[in-house]
């Protein structure tokens, strides 16, 4: 009996300074980082400046690390080995690029592709405009290489559509029938993320 009374006195004691919650870290235990697919917007880059030492005298090389989709890091280096005044400033900038960009983009108009008899086809260098009225079913991304696959509802016979050289980021565009449906391919000529918009006469698709 007293054996007994000790195996419970200790099965309680072990309660009492047992964990309430094991999903949580215990006292003095290191917090454990998390990740999240939350994205953060962030300023696009303006200008920075890097100031150098007073004895710098020749700019050997210029590296800079940069994070992908993904969330990987890689960095890429420029050889340069030429004299530098270390009483000026260095600048990395995207400014004037950025501008030319909007500037570009004001201007742009849409450029006819081609057409299938329920669809048409238009694009810029970044954003491409199918004009239909039949219903978007699904789009998604694949890789190697990247791009997006649009499916519309239809039961109707098409010839395959193919559209290459298209001076834009949509490098190719094809076009094929399947049962109840038909799929719009649009092959980009890198790595990118993109966004779909329902418009008033169709469907916009944006990369960035």
């Amino acid at each position: 009996m007293i054996k007994m009374f000790f195996v419970l006195f200790m099965f309680f004691l072990t309660l009492l300074h047992s964990r309430e919650n094991p999903f949580f870290p215990a006292s003095g235990e290191q917090n454990i980082p998390f990740t999240t697919n939350l994205e953060k917007e962030l300023e696009p880059l303006k200008r920075a400046t890097i100031t150098l030492p007073a004895q710098a005298r020749v700019l050997q090389k210029v590296t800079v690390s940069f994070k992908n989709l993904d969330g990987s890091i890689q960095s890429k280096s420029i050889d340069l080995n030429h004299a530098v005044d270390w009483h000026l400033p260095l600048f990395i900038s995207q400014s004037y690029a950025k501008e030319q960009q909007t500037l570009e983009t004001k201007q742009e108009k849409f450029k006819y592709l081609g057409e299938i008899k329920f669809a048409k086809f238009y694009a810029t260098m970044r954003s491409f405009k199918i004009v239909t009225q039949d219903a978007k079913i699904r789009d998604f991304l694949l890789a190697d290489p990247h791009k997006i696959v649009v499916d519309f509802k239809r039961d109707a016979s098409l010839k395959t559509l193919s559209i290459a050289n298209t001076k834009t980021c949509f490098e190719k565009i094809r076009v094929g029938n399947h049962s109840g449906y038909y799929r719009v391919v649009l092959e980009l000529d890198g790595t990118y993320k993109y966004k779909s918009t329902k418009i008033k006469d169709g469907y916009l698709f944006e990369v960035y």
